[in-house]
C-alpha cells in the first residue's frame, strides 16, 4: 500500500482500512509471541501501513480545515 494510493480514498475508507490493519496488528502480536508467526516482516509492514493510512487523514484533516 502506498501513499498515491492512499490519497485516492475517502476519509471513511482510510478508516475502515485502519481497523483492519489494526486487527492484523493485534493478531501478528499474538502470533509472535507465541512462536507461530512465520512472517516476521509482516509486522513491520503493518505498522508503517498503520503511519501511512494517520498520515494521510491529518493532512486530509487539515487541508479540509484550511479551507
Amino acid at each position: 500500500m502506498n501513499a498515491k494510493e492512499l490519497l485516492t480514498q475517502t476519509p471513511d475508507q482510510l478508516r475502515d482500512s485502519l481497523v483492519a490493519l489494526k486487527k492484523e496488528a493485534f493478531n501478528l502480536r499474538f502470533q509472535a509471541a507465541t512462536n507461530q508467526l512465520e512472517n516476521t516482516a509482516r509486522i513491520r509492514a503493518v505498522r508503517r501501513d498503520v503511519a501511512r493510512i494517520k498520515t494521510v487523514l491529518n493532512q486530509k484533516a487539515a487541508a479540509a480545515a484550511a479551507n
